[in-house]
């Protein structure tokens, strides 16, 4: 199968080497180009392509997210091809639709993968921005602490100090420090309140 492509990007310099590029390669057509945002929409309505291939920054009118937003749909998946890789563009792009993410810096082996896994719907993204992606998820994710740990954190929470907590827990005051040190250690801190502060913030207190 051919996949069809929309190139979108407003250096024309750069949409000539994309051309010249992806002429090259069998199974790979492109079947139009714009040079801003407005015009792909247009174009993407019109044409049909499988895949948009789309830059970020596009100069004056609509953003490549904005066209994102609007072209992205299951027959017309968006393949965004930018030097941005910033967590807020990435995070944007995602969300407008795009079905990958990739950096103008990458091998052109790499992109041509990238198309063809875009046009079968399936996730494209460059090492870095998947690395980005993976950090920002394992952020959001928190840290992760066993049951007696959030037993031991809820204790801390109520002020109780070590040797309470011990009784309250029905465990030695020496496995309470172990488990303090391994709190601390997930949650980046090396006080109680420092603890109990993050806790709160990251919700892992009931």
């Amino acid at each position: 199968m051919t996949v069809r492509i929309l190139l979108c990007d407003d250096h024309a310099v750069v949409r000539a080497g994309l051309l010249a590029l992806l002429g090259s390669v069998d199974g790979i057509e492109v079947v139009g180009e714009a040079g801003g945002g407005e015009e792909a929409v247009a174009m993407a309505a019109k044409l049909e392509p499988d895949v948009v291939l789309m830059d970020l920054q596009l100069g004056s009118g609509i953003d490549g997210v904005e066209a994102t937003r609007r072209i992205a749909s299951p027959r017309v998946h968006v393949l965004v091809l930018t030097t941005y890789d910033t967590d807020a563009d990435i995070t944007r792009a995602i969300e407008a639709g795009a079905t990958g993410y990739l950096l103008k810096a990458e091998r052109p082996e790499e992109l041509f993968a990238a198309i063809r896994a875009a046009a079968e719907g399936r996730t494209a993204l460059s090492a870095p921005v998947a690395g980005r992606v993976m950090d920002r998820m394992r952020g959001a994710a928190g840290p992760t602490l066993t049951e007696r740990e959030r037993d031991i954190l809820s204790q801390l929470a109520h002020g109780l100090g070590n040797r309470e907590i011990a009784r309250a827990l029905f465990i030695s005051e020496a496995t309470v420090k172990t488990h303090l040190g391994r709190i601390y250690a997930k949650l980046g801190v090396d006080t109680r309140a420092g603890a109990v502060a993050v806790a709160k913030e990251q919700r892992l207190l009931p």
